[in-house]
C-alpha cells in the first residue's frame, strides 16, 4: 500500500517594482525539515483516518506553517500528484496551490522544520533538490505566468 500525503505549494506575491514583470515578484514557501538530510519542501504530510486529501492539505499547513485555510486562497486549475519511493516504498504526494492572502502573514514553525524561506522561482528549484520538486515548482509558475 503506497504512502499517501498531501500538502500546498504557498505563494506570495510581493508588490512589483514598476518595471519588472508581475512574475518576478513571486516567491514560495519553503520549509527545512528538521529530521534527515534537512531537506526544503512545501508544507504536507500523511492522510489521517476520515480526511479527504485538501483537508490533510490545509491541516498540515497549519500545523507546519502556522498558517489557517482563511489565510489562503486555492487556486481553482492546479493540482499534481508527485510519485516516488521512501524507504523501498512507493508514496504519492498530493498538492495543490495556494496564495497568501496577506504576504506579511507570519510563518510559525512546528518541530518538524528548523527554518522557513520565501524563495523565488531560482531559488527555490535551488534548494528543492528532487528533480520532480524542482519540475513542479517550474510548473506552477508557469500555470501563474499564464494567468496573467
Amino acid at each position: 500500500m503506497a504512502v499517501r500525503a498531501c500538502g500546498l505549494i504557498i505563494y506570495r506575491r510581493l508588490q512589483p517594482a514598476p518595471s519588472s514583470k508581475v512574475t518576478d515578484s513571486i516567491e514560495y514557501l519553503l520549509l527545512q525539515t528538521s529530521y534527515g538530510t534537512h531537506h526544503w519542501t512545501p508544507p504536507k504530510g500523511h492522510v489521517d483516518p476520515g480526511e479527504d486529501d485538501l483537508q490533510t492539505a490545509f491541516r498540515e499547513t497549519q500545523e507546519e506553517a502556522g498558517l489557517q485555510a482563511s489565510q489562503l486562497t486555492l487556486i481553482e486549475g492546479y493540482k499534481k500528484e508527485l510519485h516516488y519511493p521512501v524507504h523501498g516504498k512507493p508514496k504519492t504526494v498530493v498538492y495543490w496551490l495556494a496564495e497568501m492572502k496577506d504576504c506579511n502573514t507570519e510563518i510559525k514553525l512546528s518541530e518538524e522544520h528548523q527554518a522557513f524561506q520565501w524563495l523565488k522561482l531560482e531559488e527555490a528549484c535551488k534548494l528543492a533538490e528532487y528533480e520532480d520538486m524542482q519540475a513542479m515548482l517550474k510548473e506552477v509558475h508557469q500555470f501563474l505566468c499564464s494567468r496573467e
